[in-house]
């Protein structure tokens, strides 16, 4: 069995990935409250508000880090600018999520957080296979995950979006160690 640390840190070369704290909340919400990026996920309400925030931070730290792990994408002296995660589906595989706030978009951030993801579930999680997908109309989710070593399964899924109210087709991609 695979021991993991309570909060993991991993280091990439211009961002920390660490567990969301209570200092975070202001810049979760913050950033939530665009539509434009709640709407690209699963999980996000909109509107997205304070409390949205505060529920979540509260969540990542009753993780069950043998199954789940998110990680506040930090930028060195500005703080927080997005969140990866990686989950266990009932049905088995891990599944990747992220997000990162609008004015870090087409920075290299999110491909920079998502490599940093995988390495450390291959090297301290001791996964091999992670899947992950974006909706149909986010192609730029999808430039994201090919750098990140992703490719394309050819399944199309419908996924619940909370913040658009209903499923939306799902580009499914999956990563191999």
């Amino acid at each position: 069995m695979c021991v993991i640390e309570e909060s993991p840190v991993v280091e990439t070369q211009r961002l920390t990935l660490r567990a969301p704290a209570q200092a975070d909340i202001e810049r979760v919400a913050a950033f939530c409250i665009d539509h434009d990026v709640a709407r690209m996920t699963t999980r996000m309400p909109s509107p997205y508000t304070r409390a949205h925030a505060e529920d979540f931070v509260a969540r990542c730290g009753t993780q069950d880090r043998s199954r789940d792990n998110t990680f506040a994408i930090a930028l060195a002296d500005e703080g927080l600018i997005g969140v990866v995660g990686l989950f266990t589906n009932p049905d088995g595989p891990v599944e990747m999520g992220y997000w990162i706030g609008r004015p870090y978009w087409g920075r290299g951030y999110a491909t920079e957080a998502a490599r940093g993801a995988l390495d450390w579930a291959r090297s301290a999680w001791r996964k091999r296979y992670v899947t992950a997908g974006h909706f149909a109309d986010n192609e730029a989710s999808g430039r994201v995950l090919i750098k990140a070593g992703f490719l394309y399964t050819g399944v199309v899924e419908h996924k619940p979006s909370i913040a658009r109210g209903e499923p939306a087709a799902t580009r499914m991609m999956v990563w191999l160690a």
